[in-house]
């Protein structure tokens, strides 16, 4: 790419060619020179926008569990209509088809950007955090609703997100809606 080119939204096109190679090639497909290349932009580009490559993981990451956001308004938006178990198993799939279980293995693989994480997010992996919030503030919505009884949104959240990633993790196919599904009925002993 030619020098003196003004590049609109930079920072969101890196990001989204490294969630592209993410995906594709696991954690080790991800290095500066092929994030430039994937974004079409030159070699320098990364670096004139954040300090190294750790500090455009560490950003990258905190991006993608903003985007959470949206899921998590849409969420809670569902309490009180349709079934809660669709509601949840809808929910799961939309986190797990992102790029969640890819970053949980990025930060797994990096000890620097594990490291620059911790100096802004306090525990566990920011998008699967995020997401075990999400519904468990739908979870306590639909208990004040009088949908679920016998739920402990605090204590089930974080199993819907642990055995969602079980589901979801290094497979060539992803989990059909109804295995989705039954885990979900299975975790809260819903019918």
């Amino acid at each position: 790419m030619p020098t003196g080119v003004h590049l609109r939204d930079v920072r969101e096109q890196l990001f989204n060619a490294a969630e592209r190679l993410l995906v594709e090639g696991g954690p080790s497909a991800l290095t500066s020179r092929a994030v430039t290349t994937a974004a079409g932009v030159a070699k320098g580009v990364l670096h004139r926008h954040f300090d190294d490559f750790d500090a455009f993981l560490a950003e990258f990451v905190m991006d993608r569990a903003d985007k959470m956001d949206a899921r998590a308004k849409a969420l809670l938006e569902a309490a009180g209509t349709g079934s809660v178990v669709d509601n949840l198993a809808e929910a799961i799939i939309a986190v797990f088809g992102s790029v969640a279980v890819a970053i949980v293995a990025l930060v797994t693989f990096r000890d620097d950007l594990r490291r620059r994480l911790r100096e802004t997010w306090p525990a566990g992996v920011p998008v699967l955090t995020d997401a075990a919030i999400m519904i468990g503030d739908y979870l306590e919505r639909e208990r004040e609703l009088g949908r679920v009884s016998g739920v402990e949104p605090d204590a089930a959240a974080p199993m819907l997100i642990g055995t969602g990633h079980l589901l979801f993790a290094d497979r060539d196919t992803p989990p059909t809606p109804d295995a989705v599904r039954r885990m979900v009925r299975s975790v809260l002993n819903a019918k």
